[in-house]
């Protein structure tokens, strides 16, 4: 049975990400949005609050274990503050921890100490298509092994970083099932197209990218000739995004809530209104019950024995309806105001948007 008493390094951890979270991300998200660029040093003082270092035993440079739960923890206090500056500073544990996870022992001891020791660099992954029958389990990015290498062929789309990354990690279909490579984005064959342009995380940097003929040495294969076992990982992806799904609604939620109790309308607050805290009601019971499945999930993916993937998925798609509906009505309870960039809910439901279709860009 697991507790929902938080242990005394969880407590310093999420305390230490909440004042990250307010006092930095949060100020700066605004205009980090509207110039479409994260400073770099706003970034790497989330690096040194150390959460993937925690994930990364000191055999590999970090100072810790790996803990799903302490991951979806952390995922919601970083997104509390801001959801573009919440994946940028998880972006390298898109690199680092499917290779924890399921890399060989040679590629643990070259990949994760420069990761763990160093500040914050551009690792990243490539995972997600521009097909609107994308499945994770069934990609159509092609890897066929030739000669003991591998060559791929697809397209990729919101890969954050990818104009400047030291490496990704490209997903592909081998033989019907999704397998991870290792590639240097200076590989012949790699080609990084555009920076891409959306609703929302516009301070996230995010790339389409090109694989024609890539050819890569077999031991780059994440974990060797065997492979992987794709499904820990994916559902370390989900609950990365329901994670952070909780952060961004519990920021929209508090916001309008607070609102609601100052404005006045006709003499009375806004919040007395039956129908307004019907709404607000609504919206801290759905918070409060997919963090309830998001901890679930965590939990079970914590102790390896359980198989977390229903609990996962449904934390995920249960997360990004949740966030639609709070944002939402976060916009709805501001009334006009709701739809002036002065406040920041216009801004917390465009994010939120991007929660269903985000899956891979982070890892907890």
């Amino acid at each position: 049975m697991y507790s929902f008493e938080p242990s005394e390094e969880q407590k310093m951890l999420i305390d230490a990400i909440n004042r990250y979270a307010v006092n930095d991300l949060r100020k700066k998200a605004r205009d980090a949005e509207e110039e479409s660029h994260l400073p770099e040093d706003l970034i790497q003082k989330g690096w040194e609050l150390g959460l993937l270092q925690a994930s990364i035993p000191e055999s590999y440079g970090g100072f810790g274990e790996y803990s799903a739960l302490t991951g979806v923890l952390a995922g919601e206090e970083l997104a509390y503050g801001d959801f573009a500056g919440a994946l940028a500073v998880l972006t390298p544990a898109s690199f680092a921890l499917p290779i924890l996870l399921c890399g060989t022992e040679e590629q643990k001891q070259t990949f994760l100490p420069p990761i763990a020791e160093g500040e914050w660099q551009p690792y990243s992954a490539a995972i997600i298509e521009p097909f609107l029958d994308f499945d994770p389990n069934e990609l159509r990015t092609k890897a066929e092994k030739q000669n003991g290498n591998y060559q791929i062929n697809g397209e990729k789309i919101y890969v954050p970083y990818a104009d400047g990354a030291k490496q990704l990690i490209v997903y592909a279909n081998l033989d019907g099932k999704t397998q991870a490579f290792i590639i240097d984005p200076a590989s012949p064959g790699v080609t990084i197209v555009e920076r891409q342009k959306l609703m929302g995380i516009n301070a996230l940097p995010v790339y389409k990218v090109k694989l024609e003929n890539v050819l890569i040495p077999g031991e780059n294969r994440l974990g060797g000739e065997v492979g992987i076992e794709f499904t820990p990982i994916l559902d370390s992806m989900r609950l990365a995004m329901a994670a952070l799904a909780l952060g961004i609604s519990r920021a929209a939620y508090e916001y309008s809530r607070d609102y609601a109790k100052d404005r006045d309308v006709f003499g009375v607050k806004v919040a007395q209104k039956q129908a307004i805290a019907f709404m607000l009601a609504e919206m801290a019971t759905e918070i409060e019950s997919i963090r309830l499945l998001t901890w679930e999930a965590a939990w079970k993916l914590d102790q390896r024995k359980e198989d977390a993937s229903k609990e996962a998925y449904l934390a995920h798609i249960g997360a990004a309806d949740m966030a639609m509906m709070v944002t939402d009505r976060a916009v709805q309870i501001l009334g006009g105001h709701g739809y002036i960039r002065e406040h920041p809910v216009e801004l917390y439901m465009r994010n939120g948007r991007g929660i269903a279709m985000l899956t891979g860009i982070g890892m907890i």
